[in-house]
């Protein structure tokens, strides 16, 4: 990356808007999954909020398999159990106020049937939770990088309930980029990119391009 376009990265930070092809919704276009996070808590309405929003997620059948727990301030306790259950690799998951652990029910109802959708409609539940995010003036970033296992024992999570994802939220940071080290600092500056819908859209058949 040439320093003129880091230094232009720099200047617009924390935003990162994503560089599309074609229009897309404001919200997503500012979505993005920084890695640093202002040291105020989030607020319990906007917690409220964000949960809500994956409640009125789309799911099969409306089984809603969804399941999520919130670790913040107000139980220090299980909040650092939580950021215990991270790979060093998201050790910088820490410093966020707000973590939360998305579950899926594995199977329907009370049913001994596998419901091969709940990943997918967990996932989608989440994705409403990023969104909501953005438009409550924060920042979250998922992480599949935690211990499952350990996770399921120290949150007494059921066996018929897989856990999927750890999120960290919080209000982005708004601090002076260079007084952070080198490699931290280009992590947050890197370019985003996608894979061209040539890749992932295809019309009829496999791998023709839709476009």
């Amino acid at each position: 990356m040439s320093e003129t376009r880091k230094e232009e990265l720099a200047a617009s930070y924390p935003e990162k808007p994503a560089p599309t092809q074609h229009r897309i919704d404001d919200l997503l276009h500012r979505r993005w999954s920084p890695r640093l996070f202002e040291a105020r808590p989030v607020e319990h309405e906007k917690i409220l909020s964000l949960l809500e929003a994956a409640r009125w997620a789309m799911s099969s059948n409306n089984e809603q398999p969804w399941r999520y727990l919130v670790f913040d301030s107000r139980d220090a306790a299980a909040l650092q159990r939580a950021q215990d259950c991270l790979v060093p690799g998201n050790h910088w998951a820490t410093k966020a106020p707000l973590l939360v652990l998305s579950v899926a029910k594995n199977h329907w109802g009370n049913k001994n049937v596998p419901n091969r959708h709940a990943e997918h409609d967990t996932g989608a539940a989440s994705a409403y939770v990023v969104l909501q995010a953005v438009e409550l003036g924060l920042a979250a970033h998922q992480m599949a990088g935690f211990d499952a296992n350990k996770a399921r024992v120290e949150f007494h999570i059921p066996e018929d309930y897989t856990p999927m994802a750890m999120i960290a939220i919080g209000y982005p940071y708004q601090g002076d980029l260079d007084s952070l080290d080198e490699k931290t600092k280009d992590r947050e500056l890197a370019e985003r990119s996608r894979r061209p819908l040539s890749e992932t859209a295809f019309a009829g058949k496999w791998d023709v391009s839709f476009e």
